[in-house]
């Protein structure tokens, strides 16, 4: 739950809306009209659900909407996270440059672990073969002139659960 929506809020929503959450939190229908389905299943219009939508996102309960792709079962298996010692004054341009490049998936920065993590930017390359993710990865060295940045290739070698947010309470037995 996000902390910049009042509980209290939350509280005194309808019902339809505690249901509307609930369903969101599973994820969209893969359906012509997602909007429709979800209306149909806790008794709104697609208007409300819509409109329901966009203040949730005004009130911060809702960030953003993603999609989780399941890479593996498509093949996908030789994945890469390449993390990169960046000067600090440096990371945040390096992160919109490497952002864009074809071959990267996913870019992000992150509070480097010192003295034994010195890594402060992420980047995942996807891939069926860690030969092809390597060569896109030194394709993306040269492109970008980043030889003299430290880094680290660090493949998959297991699945976690993934998932997107979670905007209801998780049930207690």
């Amino acid at each position: 739950m996000n902390a910049h929506l009042p509980l209290s809020a939350l509280r005194h929503e309808p019902p339809a809306e505690r249901r509307l959450r609930a369903l969101v939190e599973q994820g969209l229908p893969l359906v012509p009209r997602p909007w429709q389905a979800l209306a149909e299943r806790c008794g709104l219009t697609e208007a409300e659900v819509m409109a329901c939508m966009r203040r949730w996102q005004e009130e911060g309960l809702v960030k953003r909407l993603g999609l989780v792709v399941r890479h593996r079962p498509l093949g996908i298996t030789a994945n890469a996270m390449v993390v990169w010692d960046v000067p600090d004054a440096e990371v945040r341009e390096l992160g919109r440059r490497l952002a864009v490049e074809p071959a990267v998936t996913l870019c992000y920065r992150r509070p480097r672990r010192l003295p034994d993590w010195p890594y402060n930017l992420f980047c995942m390359i996807h891939g069926t073969r860690r030969e092809r993710v390597l060569a896109a990865l030194d394709e993306i060295v040269e492109r970008q002139a980043l030889q003299a940045i430290p880094r680290r290739v660090l493949f998959s070698l297991k699945a976690y659960r993934q998932r997107g947010g979670r905007y209801t309470r998780e049930e207690r037995p």
